[in-house]
């Protein structure tokens, strides 16, 4: 069951002990009055078709929540008492009155917020609030665009670009992944073995001397790898014999190891694939046991070439950044151009007057329906540049430096929102946490807009005073 809020509240409203005297300056207090609450809450409680039961967490307690973890990285432990000991925070979460007697919520509340709010609805949300702050700038400038007659003229700039969130796992290594996988069989069957049958022999202790005997050597040479890959490939192998052999007998696997015996099989597939070919990938390589959807993505960055995570796409439109696409697999980003820009139309009404993209985005099919819509991608042209053909140097100087601002979201979202080292552990709670570290940079935007603002009245009032 849930139960509507009745929306935003003053400061004034807010319940304060004697002696207690918030401040309307205080960021928090500025960013609670910046979110439609309302609006938000309405799609929120469709979530909630069950009309009996405990009433749920709200969402101004959810989402603040999570915002809160984004912007300091807090673990879910620590939220519900960091909440339960700060008035500011609790005011931004939709408290009344300050009230520290108890959390707010379990820690483990966290996770089905992280679970209910999906990239969708984080997106919807996104939206959301760039619409209420561009209308509120509208109206505070007093601008009345009157574009009745130029709805089919392009305008305004859209910078795209990928990269990729990385996801917090050991770095994979063939020997280790392969010893993960083999101790987790072995617990499958200690859990499938049924006192007075005879165990299956496993032979633990000598896989796990083998393993130990690698993995203290400093600098192990490739034979000795390969060798240690092949033990661990003959445990392995015996491993899942034993296991279908009990499970043919009538056994059942329990529910908590059944996707992970599905992914044993897969390592144990692919890495006897790469051992015999004496290659070293494969299709689909998985990297992680317990989170098997992770892929490597080759970004050839100099700090690493290849990282584990998740592939995005974002787009940069006036300062707004939207996510626009997402994927544990690595995919070529320039196939998903066209759809951002017709998303671009959906929203404005009209096509972008010129993208500025990476070279990566400049393929054939991207320059014609670009040409076709009158649409200006920046960059060189295609193949060798033709004798007669002058390069508007300038203008490609002035989009590269302007294309800057994307990898400036990027580098804000990594150091600031949390994107720079996923923790969550499952995929949907993944790609809820990209999407909240977007929605965070557009909450930071406002914040620096309003800042931006509030100086330059006071620099109009110190003017009118001198005068």
């Amino acid at each position: 069951m849930y139960k509507f809020d009745n929306g935003q509240i003053s400061l004034e409203d807010f319940g304060q002990p004697v002696g207690m005297n918030l401040k309307n300056s205080n960021r928090w207090v500025k960013r609670a009055q910046t979110i439609p609450w309302i609006e938000i809450e309405k799609k929120y409680a469709k979530l909630f078709s069950n009309k009996k039961g405990n009433v749920a967490k709200s969402l101004r307690l959810g989402l603040g929540a999570r915002i809160i973890q984004a912007e300091y990285g807090y673990s879910d432990a620590e939220i519900p008492l960091q909440i339960q000991e700060n008035p500011y925070l609790q005011y931004f979460c939709g408290y009344k009155a300050f009230d520290d007697s108890k959390p707010p919520f379990d820690s483990s509340m966290m996770v089905y917020f992280r679970k209910r709010l999906t990239p969708e609805i984080i997106g919807e949300i996104n939206e959301m609030i760039i619409a209420a702050e561009q209308a509120k700038i509208e109206k505070e400038t007093k601008e009345e665009s009157d574009d009745s007659d130029d709805d089919d003229k392009n305008s305004g700039t859209m910078i795209v670009d990928a990269t990729c969130a990385p996801s917090q796992i050991s770095y994979p290594q063939d020997v280790s992944l392969l010893n993960k996988a083999r101790e987790c069989s072995e617990k499958i069957i200690d859990e499938l073995h049924v006192k007075g049958e005879q165990k299956p022999r496993t032979y633990r202790k000598k896989a796990h001397k083998d393993y130990t005997s690698y993995s203290r050597s400093r600098k192990p040479k490739a034979k000795q790898t390969r060798k240690a890959i092949g033990k661990q490939l003959g445990y392995l192998k015996r491993n899942i014999g034993s296991i279908e052999k009990m499970l043919s007998s009538g056994k059942e696997i329990p529910i908590k190891f059944k996707e992970k015996f599905s992914t044993i099989q897969t390592i144990y597939n692919q890495q006897k694939e790469m051992y015999d070919n004496h290659t070293h990938s494969v299709k689909d390589r998985v990297v992680n046991l317990s989170q098997p959807w992770l892929r490597p993505i080759v970004r050839g960055k100099a700090k690493a070439k290849v990282e584990f995570g998740v592939k995005l796409d974002i787009s940069v439109c006036g300062g707004w950044t939207r996510l626009e696409r997402h994927s544990f697999d690595a995919y070529n980003e320039s196939t998903g151009l066209q759809d951002m820009i017709e998303r671009y139309k959906e929203r404005t009404g009209h096509y972008p007057e010129r993208i500025l993209a990476d070279k990566i985005y400049r393929n054939r099919d991207n320059l014609s329906f670009c040409k076709q819509h009158n649409i200006r991608l920046s960059g060189a042209a295609l193949g060798r540049p033709k004798k007669d053909t002058e390069i508007d140097k300038k203008q490609n100087y002035i989009d590269e430096c302007e294309r800057v601002e994307v990898e400036r979201k990027f580098s804000l979202a990594k150091r600031k929102c949390g994107m720079g080292m996923i923790v969550t552990r499952l995929k949907k709670t993944t790609c809820h946490s990209i999407a909240m570290s977007v929605l965070l940079l557009n909450l930071r935007k406002i914040e620096k807009l309003r800042a931006e603002m509030l100086s330059l009245l006071f620099r109009s009032l110190k003017v009118a005073f001198i005068q």
